[in-house]
């Protein structure tokens, strides 16, 4: 019955380790633990498991010349504290009725939480931009800060560098065709559409999948999903315990 409850709660997003992190954090009081191993058991007894996508290849590389940028990150994702590196894409959305809606997102690698996203009909700058306020609007900007991006035209747009230079935020950049260079990134966009997207066949509308993916990235990514990659933590939980010892010291 615990593992129908949390299996229920999630929305069936959780599979056997984020399961079994929760019900021992329940059976913990009680003095008593559950093995994966029994968990993956049971769960297979009661016919469940967490909605599934297709395993994610990179594209192949485009011929289109794209000039280089500079790559400050290398693949170095580490950070001590909020507001040092930040990484940003975009994906694409179906729909019924708009057909193809972009959504554009801004993380803080230090918590993984999604601290500025936009979602349009139209993949522009202006959609990038929308995104960048919206995460600079409650952030505390250091000269140090980092956001790192792929090579599209709306990141390399004059407009939206002249805006990073305004806020004193250096511009790092993926290498053509190495989506790895954002490997963050990546993993947020197929857990996004893994646990959000795909269980729904196609949104009737874009005000349908505006509503469904507000409630996605307020009230289950940034407070309720935990991360394997923060020691089973949510990015708020990070955040917290952060700005927490920050006062501290």
């Amino acid at each position: 019955q615990r593992i129908l409850r949390i299996f229920a709660e999630f929305k069936q997003r959780y599979g056997v380790m984020k399961i079994h992190h929760e019900l021992n954090l329940e059976l913990q009081p009680l003095q008593l633990r559950c093995s994966p191993r029994r968990i993956s058991r049971l769960m297979k007894e009661l016919d469940i498991h967490s909605v599934t996508v297709n395993k994610w290849k990179a594209a192949s590389a485009s011929k289109t010349k794209v000039e280089q940028r500079p790559n400050l990150l290398k693949q170095d994702f580490s950070t001590t504290g909020l507001n040092q590196k930040w990484t940003a894409d975009m994906t694409y959305i179906q729909t019924k009725r708009n057909g193809w809606c972009y959504l554009s997102t801004i993380m803080d690698l230090h918590s993984r939480r999604i601290i500025g996203y936009s979602f349009s009909k139209k993949m522009d700058t202006d959609l990038v931009l929308k995104t960048l306020e919206s995460a600079v609007k409650n952030r505390t900007i250091t000269g140090d800060l980092i956001i790192h991006t792929d090579l599209g035209s709306q990141y390399t747009s004059d407009d939206y560098n002249q805006r990073l230079t305004e806020l004193h935020i250096r511009h790092s950049y993926s290498r053509k065709g190495c989506p790895y260079d954002n490997a963050p990134m990546e993993s947020l966009h197929a857990s996004l559409k893994k646990e959000c997207v795909y269980p729904v066949p196609v949104f009737e509308d874009y005000e349908t999948a505006a509503a469904v993916l507000f409630e996605y990235v307020h009230a289950f990514y940034n407070r309720k999903r935990i991360h394997s990659a923060l020691g089973y933590q949510t990015p708020l939980q990070v955040e917290i315990a952060t700005l927490t010892s920050q006062m501290a010291a």
